[in-house]
């Protein structure tokens, strides 16, 4: 369970949403986009995900002017979230707030991805026969 801070930190964000966030919330939520489950503000131990659909491990994250200087910071917590078996697609609000129909189609890309096989086994060893 991630630590109050977190949580209250998460609780803040759901009632602060950016533009761009409240756009893509209103695509995500409800199962609207192929009935694949996102949460919003989602506390993933000591991070929170702006969106996230736990079923397929997949995190959309938002970017607007302030991540430029916090790059180092982002590219550290998308490591780790990796690490732990999500994948994470990152998008700039005005990505977002001028291109929704692309961003929703590299999202379901992704989503549908996660559902095939991840990688075919090694190749059967060779032997006599």
């Amino acid at each position: 369970m991630p630590h109050p801070t977190i949580m209250r930190s998460a609780r803040k964000l759901r009632q602060h949403m950016s533009d761009a966030e409240r756009r893509l919330w209103c695509l995500l939520r409800r199962r609207q986009l192929e009935g694949f489950r996102f949460r919003r503000q989602q506390p993933i131990d000591r991070y929170i995900a702006d969106f996230v659909c736990l079923r397929e491990r997949l995190i959309v994250e938002l970017d607007g002017a302030s991540h430029a200087e916090t790059q180092g910071y982002d590219e550290v917590r998308t490591a780790w979230l990796e690490a732990k078996g999500f994948r994470v697609l990152r998008f700039w609000n005005n990505e977002v707030l001028g291109n929704q129909e692309g961003v929703i189609e590299v999202i379901l890309d992704a989503l549908h991805r996660g559902r095939r096989s991840p990688l075919p086994g090694p190749p059967p060893k060779r032997g006599r026969g």
